[in-house]
């Protein structure tokens, strides 16, 4: 007999579960519940998701029970039609085990729930249309899932956000014709993201950027006519790819310096 690893069986306040004064004595004798396996009174959640796998039409006798995971395993298993008051629910993990069963267009309830995991949650499942109210949100981590799945259009919202990973995201994702105003950001890991993207013809105002890897992606991409000014930039990987490119090398086409830059630029970032 399977003990899910702890054999003993004991209930949500502390005490020793008793098969005597159960009021489901019956599904004992029927094999509908065991004990250490399956048992809607032992505060081992395992056991108790299984006790409403094997007893479904049970649950609904157990939506308000006191102990927060018969709740959140009785919405599981429950009729869809009762899960909507259960979006009230104090406890959090009881909320999100409802609305993961319910229509999305419950889950708008929830983009302010006070528990970051919950709105994490709804910001991955909910339709794009429909996270522009969370793009304020207060967890950082929040906002970069928003930030991930809202429309590119939508991200200039985002352009100034407090967090830089958040802005990185947008710098990977924003609409070109607002690229450009990312490649101004305080952050060089944010600069380098929209670099990356930015259309060839507007890399040289990079130039003088601070950052290696800014004016890394200028050599590399920008028309030859605009990176001679690199020729003499203080970081080798820069300067050698726009001698390269240029002809300035022993390697006239300067194939070999590329594909080694190129080697050691991934080792740098």
């Amino acid at each position: 007999m399977s003990t899910d690893e702890i054999d003993e069986a004991i209930d949500w306040q502390g005490a020793p579960v008793d098969c005597g004064q159960c009021p489901h004595g019956e599904l004992l004798a029927e094999g509908r519940c065991k004990p250490l396996r399956a048992c809607v009174f032992d505060r081992y959640a395992r056991r108790i998701d299984r006790f409403f796998d094997w007893n479904p039409k049970l649950a609904r006798l157990y939506l308000a029970h006191p102990y927060f995971e018969v709740r959140a395993w009785a919405a599981k298993a429950a009729e869809i039609f009762l899960l909507p008051a259960l979006l009230d629910d104090p406890e959090e993990t009881v909320r999100w085990s409802a609305a993961r069963r319910l229509p999305d267009r419950y889950l708008l309830k929830l983009r302010n729930d006070p528990h970051r995991e919950v709105r994490i949650r709804v910001a991955h499942r909910l339709d794009p249309v429909d996270l522009l109210p969370m793009i304020e949100d207060r967890d950082y981590y929040v906002r970069q899932v928003v930030a991930r799945r809202i429309s590119p259009d939508l991200l200039v919202l985002m352009i100034d956000d407090d967090e830089i990973e958040v802005r990185r995201v947008v710098a990977q994702r924003i609409a070109p014709q607002a690229l450009k105003r990312m490649t101004t950001d305080p952050d060089a890991t944010v600069r380098f993201e929209a670099a990356q993207r930015l259309d060839a013809a507007l890399l040289p105002d990079l130039i003088g950027d601070p950052d290696w890897r800014v004016r890394y992606e200028v050599a590399q991409r920008a028309a030859l006519t605009d990176i001679r000014l690199l020729l003499s930039d203080e970081d080798p990987i820069v300067r050698e790819t726009a001698e390269a490119r240029l002809g300035e090398t022993p390697d006239p086409s300067g194939r070999k310096v590329l594909e080694r830059n190129h080697s050691h630029i991934e080792e740098r970032i």
